[in-house]
């Protein structure tokens, strides 16, 4: 152990030893992990209780499935429309009066917390397209580790393809908001980050090959031992981007997802809410994108469904028959399409005949243009498809 760690690494060590259950090993862990200074000399032993606490969630995770033998509770959202993104936050900041006021949802409303008791889906139709939000009962600390529905409705949150976080700007918006993010790193929920570009391929012999082993800033005796511990002794690694031991250690974690977020600063009308509002921008401000709206008064709340939309990672593609205008409506695809994408979502003669396509649109450097399936597509392109 390093002899430069602080008193407090030194307390949250003393109760990491005293510590009999899951959770209480779990909080020490992060406290240890939070209080550790960040320097090269301290890599390998931030890396090592990252990875205890890896392990101590997936036991813990085990620990519940066993205990619910499959009859206990469960929540789940079946997705529809074209992205499914959910309103997270603490009890009472206004989550229903915002799924009341963005879609056709019916929500009970109410000043007490936990007027939601399950998640309750509803659709915004916006931009010629339906994405479908999902209302999550408030969460409180301590949610991840087992307390009241956590676990339920935090698997409901890792589910969705986007995050949009309600906080309360007549309270301690910050306060709020470090509560929930301890509870998503703690359920393994990575926000506006993307994983680590390290492809594993497991092979049958051979044993490890790493490409790209320049881009691993660190000891890869570390990395040796990570994959031994992962079960992995026969594999081709390919490493793209530079990655520290802590990102290698996310990207062999499969437990992990990686969402988009916003926050959704609500009761933007409430007293002392401009100074709030400055002080979570000050916080928080250059890792997401904040929206101050009043659901109440419905301040905002067009400004709010753009946002909602660009979260969401669509875009809207008309497709049309040769000498006939766009058929409406639109068809929704995520960033980054093809038009064989595009072909496969209308039939698979499409794709199984296609030979080429027409475009008209931000996509191409010409109206018409003749472009081939690997071609992507941008919001709002037109697109001819011209099959055998």
């Amino acid at each position: 152990m390093p002899t430069n760690v602080t008193a407090e690494y030194l307390a949250a060590e003393e109760e990491y030893r005293n510590a009999k259950t899951i959770p209480e090993k779990i909080r020490a862990l992060e406290k240890m992990y939070a209080t550790v200074p960040k320097h090269k000399g301290t890599e390998k032993l931030r890396l090592q209780i990252k990875r205890k606490l890896a392990e101590l969630r997936k036991e813990l995770e085990k620990q519940r499935q066993m205990k619910k033998g499959g009859g206990g509770p469960s929540l789940s959202v079946r997705k529809e429309g074209a992205a499914q993104i959910v309103l997270a936050g603490l009890p009472n900041v206004g989550k229903s009066s915002l799924m009341k006021a963005l879609t056709n949802v019916d929500a009970d409303v109410a000043d007490y917390a936990f007027t939601t008791v399950e998640p309750i889906p509803g659709m915004m139709h916006h931009r010629d397209v339906q994405i479908q939000l999902v209302e999550v009962p408030g969460l409180v600390e301590g949610a991840a580790l087992g307390k009241g529905m956590g676990p339920q409705l935090l698997s409901v949150i890792r589910n969705a393809d986007a995050i949009a976080i309600v906080v309360d700007l007549s309270q301690d918006p910050v306060k709020q908001l470090e509560t929930l993010l301890k509870e998503f790193e703690r359920a393994g929920i990575k926000l506006n980050k993307r994983r680590p570009r390290v492809e594993i391929k497991r092979t049958a012999m051979g044993g490890i090959v790493i490409n790209g082993q320049e881009n691993i800033k660190g000891d890869i005796s570390e990395v040796m031992k990570m994959l031994r511990e992962e079960r992995i002794h026969s594999a081709e690694i390919t490493v793209k981007e530079p990655v520290t031991l802590e990102d290698f250690a996310d990207a062999l974690d499969e437990s992990l997802v990686w969402r988009r977020a916003i926050i959704i600063a609500n009761k933007g009308d409430a007293p002392g809410s401009k100074e709030n509002y400055e002080k979570l921008v000050e916080a928080y401000g250059d890792r997401f994108k904040i929206i101050p709206v009043s659901a109440k008064r419905k301040i905002q709340l067009d400004k709010l469904k753009d946002e909602l939309y660009d979260l969401a990672g669509i875009i809207r593609v008309f497709t049309k028959s040769p000498g006939e205008e766009p058929a409406y409506p639109p068809v929704p695809l995520k960033k980054g399409s093809t038009v064989m994408d595009l072909a496969e979502r209308i039939h698979k003669d499409f794709a199984k005949n296609f030979r080429y396509a027409r475009v008209w649109g931000k996509s191409v450097k010409f109206p018409g243009q003749r472009v081939g399936a690997d071609h992507v597509l941008e919001d709002g392109d037109i697109v001819e498809i011209h099959a055998r």
